[in-house]
C-alpha cells in the first residue's frame, strides 16, 4: 500500500445516544471526542442515534402492516366494481353492450336502405 493516502484504521467506540449502549469496533471514522473504555484505555468516541439495541427491527418492536385490513379497505372503497371485474361480470356486460351497438348499427343500415 502507498503510505499517506489511506485513512487511519483504528479501534473506536460507538455510543448509541438513545439508550447509552456502546460497543468497540474498528473504523476509519475521524472523531474529536474520546472515552475511557472498560479495559482502561482511551478510544475515539463516535455518537450514533440508532444501533442494534435501539432499532425497531432488531428489538422486535417493528410495526407490521395488517394486509387483511388493506384488502378490506380496498373492498369498502371500490365495492361492487372490483368484485364485478374480478368475477368477469364486467366482461359479459361489455360484450352485451357491443352486441347491442352492433344491432343498432345494423338496424340503422336497414332503415337507410328502405328510405
Amino acid at each position: 500500500m502507498k503510505p499517506g493516502i489511506h485513512p487511519e484504521y483504528r479501534e473506536i467506540v460507538f455510543l448509541d445516544v438513545s439508550n447509552n449502549f456502546s460497543f468497540k469496533t474498528r473504523s476509519t471514522m475521524a472523531t474529536k471526542e474520546t472515552i475511557k473504555w472498560e479495559d482502561g484505555n482511551e478510544y475515539p468516541l463516535a455518537k450514533i442515534e440508532t444501533s442494534s439495541e435501539s432499532h425497531p427491527f432488531y428489538t422486535g418492536t417493528q410495526k407490521i402492516m395488517d394486509t387483511a385490513g388493506r384488502v378490506e379497505k380496498f373492498r369498502q372503497k371500490f365495492g361492487s366494481k372490483a368484485v364485478a371485474k374480478a368475477s368477469g361480470d364486467g366482461a359479459a356486460k361489455t360484450a352485451e353492450k357491443k352486441a347491442a351497438a352492433a344491432e343498432a348499427k345494423a338496424a340503422e343500415k336497414t332503415s337507410k336502405k328502405k328510405a
